[in-house]
Formats: structure tokens, sequence, C-alpha cells
């Protein structure tokens, strides 16, 4: 009689479409609403509508200007949260225990009745994914909107983190990323999907579908970016972009 294999760990995470992310910034929106209202204390802005706005995000859009040398310029939108790392830094450096790494989902989240607001997980953070809320003292970041997809009371259609539901292109897609058969990994192995920053080591969960290449070159340019070493995020997403 054959074994059957072990079940797979339950990672939850996005797939985010680089090649459809218009960079209207619904999701943004659509985070910073929901997590108002949701897990945790309210995000806080401090001068919202003055000179030098300034807020608690969860997620944010950054736009990049490519300039093809034999084409006209194109704009890349790369949307960064928490990654939600199997090899999360910010978990091993908290001293309070305050950021940690559930087990049945692997969603990684803080709990701020625990946290000091010390910033060690900030400065570990290599993908600049946590955020001081000012005027609550204590770090935030992306949760996955862990009280909503677990939540009975919502329609099933709604059971999914508010930027995925927001996202008006479709460009961001949630599930298992530790199940193969699932709809999110098998989207990965399709287009190439790739995770931020391997050499850092942090195994990360989220993964992000390249730009659809001009030619014949699709995800070839992958490869060997894997072997190069980026000085920060900046300088991996530049010769990331670059290569398309």
């Amino acid at each position: 009689m054959t074994a059957l294999p072990p079940p797979s760990k339950v990672k939850l995470g996005l797939v985010i479409d680089l090649d459809t992310c218009v960079g209207c910034h619904a999701c943004v929106t659509a985070c910073k609403g929901w997590n108002d209202q949701g897990y945790g204390a309210p995000l806080s802005d401090q001068d919202a509508y003055g000179a030098e706005p300034c807020g608690t995000f969860l997620n944010r859009v950054h736009s990049y200007e490519l300039q093809p040398e034999d084409g006209p310029a194109e704009v890349v939108n790369f949307p960064r949260s928490c990654l939600h790392c199997d090899n999360a830094p910010c978990v091993t450096v908290c001293p309070t225990g305050a950021s940690y790494k559930r087990a049945e989902d692997g969603i990684v989240l803080v709990n701020e009745d625990a946290c000091i607001g010390c910033g060690l997980c900030a400065w570990a953070c290599p993908y600049g994914a946590r955020e001081m809320d000012a005027q609550a003292g204590v770090m935030k970041k992306c949760t996955l909107c862990v009280d909503r997809i677990y939540n009975e009371n919502l329609p099933e259609e709604d059971r999914v983190p508010a930027c995925v539901r927001t996202c008006p292109t479709g460009a961001r897609h949630f599930g298992d990323l530790g199940d193969p058969a699932s709809a999110v990994s098998r989207l990965v192995a399709e287009r190439g999907g790739f995770e931020l920053m391997p050499e850092m080591g942090t195994a990360p969960v989220n993964r992000y579908l390249p730009p659809r290449a001009k030619g014949a070159a699709a995800t070839a340019p992958l490869a060997p970016l894997v072997e190069e070493r980026a000085t920060g995020l900046a300088g991996w997403l530049d010769r990331l972009l670059e290569r398309f």
C-alpha cells in the first residue's frame, strides 16, 4: 500500500500581478478603510489636510518609469506590504514576542498589547513593510485582513483581504501558497511568479507576477537576478525592472 504524502502546510498570502496593476491605489484606500475599523487600533493620521500630511498605511503602491532603448516609456506599478515570511526577521528580533507567525495559516501579526514600539522589527524587515503608528506608539503591518477572511458573518465572496476584493483590474489574488494545487500556486507556476529579494533568506510567502515582456524573453530575465546582490528594496526593484 502506497503511503499518502503529508498534507502541505497552509501558507496564506497574496499573488500580485505587475502586468495588470494600474496604480489606482484602490487597494491602499480599501486597506486603510478596513483597518481603521477592524483588527487592532485605528490607523492614525497626522495633519491629514495640512501642508505635510502623513499617516499609517499597511499597503503602499510605488510607480517606476521604464525607458526602453527601442520603444516608448512604460510605467510599472509595484504594490508593497508585509510578505508574511517563513523566516520572518521581525519575529526573531522582537524583544517582547509581540511579533509572531501563526502556525495555522502562516500569517505574521503583531500583538499590540505587547508591542513597546522599539522599532527593531522595522529595522529587521528588508522590505520596509512595518510602520510605526505615531499616535498609538506601536508597530502596524498587513494582517491579510485576518478579522475578515474568517468572518462567517460576511458573504463568502467578501472573505478575502480588502485589497483583493477592491482591486478593479483583478491584479491581486489571495489563497494558500503552501498548496501546489491551489489557484494561486498554479498562477505562480504558469506565469513565472517570483519572491521578492530571495537573497535575504526571509522566504517570503507572497509572490509577484512579472510584467509581460514585449517580445520573446517573457520571464527569462528572472533567473540571473537571483544571483545578484541588491542594495535594499529600491536597488533590487531597479535591477528587476531594467530586465523587462
